[in-house]
């Protein structure tokens, strides 16, 4: 990066670009798109471009003064459609990698996008890091409590912008419900319900191993998971419901709502968890992960509540997704779509009154993912960490939480979590969950 260009990007504050924010045709983007003198360009790579990685990439794309320069994947195929898509934005094609850390060695990188299955996540991270690049990583933070923990030393240590995507912490009605549940309004909470019901999950069919599709690099998309034959139901997008690679709906839609809750809550660690559930809705399809899972995680003054199901939408107050708290004057409810306030009544004079006033449904502002990619850009700019709506502390909270939620279920049992040593309480199996053991001559990051 030339001078003037570090000079720009460290000291301007202020976005340019057109902001649009609503899904658009690549073509329609790319007309939208203003010209930006080299200098003034934030350069990126995007390690992992099938699904959110090149979603993200996209709501980087509406700022003008973005480019793809790189891109990285293990599937020549992903490379090449996404190279395409690219040059129709940005009448570019951006460099091609199938090995992350020669992208790394790209000196005219100033920042990645980490699209890869959870069990890259910290590898890619650190060593982006370390390579001196800005970086957007995707939820979960990492695959297991440990990873989060050296991801967050890595950030410190090498002074990185770090934004996690959990892009709800970006949108304007989140705020504003975070802002109500902190006003005391809703009476003393007791209880926050946490769920995902998705009910266009389908069973993952069962099929036999087979050879590689031609042109992926199948071992290095294995990386640091176990050695296994080449599955089609393990790779792309169901690697998430296989724990070699990831942690199922708790880690992948629970960090959504986890992390609201958390932080409208005030709250970090746990003093225990315990979970039940398993695979009841389809017992013999090809997942591992539990299709149905309750969680109660123990706090301080309240307790947290999660819920998941696949196959069924009926999720609580007739939502597939959301968050409750629930207090003593009323309830309030939010999702990605909006929020509520539910009150409750007293008895006055045998007549029954609200406890707090009724709000009508607050609906949803603007694309918050486009704002969190904003976010990032504005903080990669003005290096004020402390802006960023989601990073890598943030992130390593509701990545923990969950990862505690799916060892309580792998034990079957309550376990208590020591804050201060950072670890379970004379459970030596539930810590045996905490660091994961790296394969293929791959190793555990050291920060």
């Amino acid at each position: 990066m030339n001078k003037s260009r570090r000079k720009f990007i460290q000291n301007s504050a202020i976005l340019t670009g057109a902001g649009i924010t609503t899904a658009v045709p690549l073509d329609v983007l790319a007309a939208s798109r203003r010209k930006v003198a080299p200098s003034d360009q934030v350069r990126i790579g995007v390690i992992g471009c099938k699904g959110m990685g090149w979603s993200n990439m996209n709501a980087h794309f509406k700022l003008s003064e973005i480019e793809c320069a790189a891109i990285c994947d293990v599937d020549q195929s992903v490379l090449d459609m996404r190279a395409a898509d690219a040059e129709t934005v940005s009448g570019k094609k951006p460099k091609q990698y199938k090995d992350f850390r020669k992208l790394l060695d790209d000196k005219d990188i100033d920042a990645v996008i980490i699209g890869t299955p959870d069990h890259w996540h910290c590898l890619t991270m650190i060593a982006a890091c370390e390579a001196g690049k800005d970086v957007y990583v995707e939820k979960p933070l990492a695959n297991s409590i440990t990873e989060c923990n050296l991801m967050k030393k890595a950030a410190q240590r090498y002074d990185r912008v770090v934004q996690v995507g959990q892009w709800q912490r970006s949108g304007q009605h989140y705020a504003s419900a975070i802002d109500y549940v902190r006003s005391g309004k809703l009476g003393n909470i007791r209880l926050v319900k946490v769920w995902a019901y998705q009910g266009w999950m389908n069973p993952v069919p069962v099929k036999p191993d087979s050879k590689p599709p031609e042109g992926v690099d199948y071992d290095m998309w294995l990386g640091p998971a176990p050695k296994r034959p080449f599955n089609e139901n393990r790779f792309h997008f169901n690697f998430r419901w296989f724990w070699d690679y990831a942690g199922g709906l708790m880690t992948d839609w629970g960090v959504h709502e986890i992390d609201i809750a958390l932080y409208a809550m005030n709250a970090t660690a746990p003093k225990s968890v315990m979970a039940s559930g398993g695979k009841l809705a389809y017992p013999d399809d090809a997942s591992e992960t539990p299709d149905t899972l309750q969680a109660v995680f123990e706090y301080d003054n309240f307790n947290m509540l999660w819920e998941h199901a696949t196959g069924i939408d009926g999720g609580n107050y007739g939502r597939t997704e959301g968050i409750a708290f629930i207090g003593n004057n009323g309830t309030l409810v939010v999702n990605r779509q909006g929020w509520e306030i539910i009150p409750e009544t007293a008895t006055e004079d045998g007549m029954k009154k609200y406890k707090i006033e009724a709000l009508p449904y607050q609906g949803r502002i603007g694309t918050p993912l486009d704002e969190h990619a904003r976010n990032f850009v504005d903080v990669i700019k003005s290096r004020n960490k402390s802006d960023l709506k989601c990073g890598i502390e943030s992130g390593s909270v509701a990545a923990i939480n969950a990862h505690m939620g799916n060892i309580a279920y792998k034990t079957g049992r309550k376990i208590y979590w020591d804050s201060v040593k950072g670890m379970f309480k004379d459970d030596a199996e539930a810590n045996k969950f905490i660091t994961p053991e790296y394969h293929n001559k791959w190793n555990l990051p050291s920060v």
